[in-house]
């Protein structure tokens, strides 16, 4: 059994992840790996959306392109390990984690752009946090030097996500709404969900 996590390092983030997360990952990495193909696929959607939704919005839409992008190559690589491994691409259940963050998005704008950033900053610090992870307990060497290559993906693409949110709104208001939304997040995987997911 895992008995401790990397300290607690990880921008924005306010609690580390449970080392019982840990052992529940590495007990499933078929699970988690197939979670991590939908996660990628969805990040890119994510982009795309917002891209969507703002397209007026110069400075979004030039980093949100690449985001995009980025998430749709990792897609792709995470499908080749799929492959590697005998893993049929198929549904998986989610985790109540993506809908307890998007449930606090406000719909009234701005309000709505300033929490879909900061939303898309937490779950890719959570992200980074967790292929690091999985980088350091993974027993299957080559898988966790993937997961190794793709963190600094993770820490940029988070950094994005708060340059953006810094951009079109008051830096007092987002550090305010980011702490807001931070506690929501550390709630959210207080108690370790049954089912192995990239963010259970």
């Amino acid at each position: 059994m895992t008995t401790a996590t990397r300290p607690q390092t990880i921008r924005f983030l306010q609690s580390p992840t449970r080392p019982d997360w840990i052992d529940q990952a590495v007990a499933n990495l078929d699970t988690v790996l197939l979670d991590h193909s939908h996660c990628e696929r969805k990040a890119a959607g994510v982009a795309l959306n917002l891209m969507f939704r703002y397209p007026s919005s110069a400075a979004l839409v030039r980093s949100l392109t690449a985001i995009a992008q980025e998430e749709l190559s990792h897609f792709e690589q995470v499908n080749q390990w799929l492959d590697r491994r005998g893993i049929p691409l198929g549904p998986l259940a989610p985790s109540p984690y993506g809908a307890g963050l998007k449930a606090q998005v406000r719909r009234d704008e701005p309000c709505r752009m300033l929490d879909m950033l900061l939303v898309s900053a937490l779950i890719e610090a959570r992200s980074h946090e967790r292929l690091g992870l999985l980088a350091d307990h993974c027993p299957a060497p080559e898988l966790a030097s993937f997961y190794r290559s793709l963190m600094s993906s993770e820490a940029r693409h988070y950094g994005a996500y708060w340059v953006l949110a810094t951009t079109y709104f008051e830096t007092d208001e987002v550090n305010q709404r980011l702490q807001e939304l931070a506690t929501v997040e550390s709630e959210l995987l207080a108690t370790l969900h049954p089912e192995p997911r990239v963010h259970s």
